[in-house]
């Protein structure tokens, strides 16, 4: 297996201080996009969750899985705090990261 993989944690807001939405992927961008397309049924089409504000790779899927579950246990006051230690105005990190 090619050691050189990435899986992504990440946290999708419907805006600055809203509904949140934990997903692990291996396609970020791809991931993301079809959240912002409508493209995914569920939850996040439901609310408009498409902001991306927070995500981290991990090296291995089991990793990743472990982390999101872990992240969905935690109460909305720790995930707001992990969210704006790195993002702290809630950027839509989605545009530094999707090329052109």
């Amino acid at each position: 297996m090619n050691g050189t993989r990435q899986y992504y944690v990440y946290i999708l807001a419907s805006r600055i201080g809203g509904t949140l939405y934990i997903g692990v992927t291996n396609d970020l961008v791809r991931r993301v996009y079809e959240h912002r397309s409508k493209a995914v049924e569920g939850f996040t089409r439901q609310y408009d969750v498409t902001r991306l504000v927070y995500f981290e790779a991990c090296s291995d899927i089991e990793a990743a899985i472990m982390r999101e579950k872990q992240m969905k246990r935690w109460n909305r006051a720790w995930k707001i705090r992990l969210i704006e230690e790195d993002n702290p105005n809630w950027d839509d990190l989605y545009l530094r990261i999707a090329k052109p």
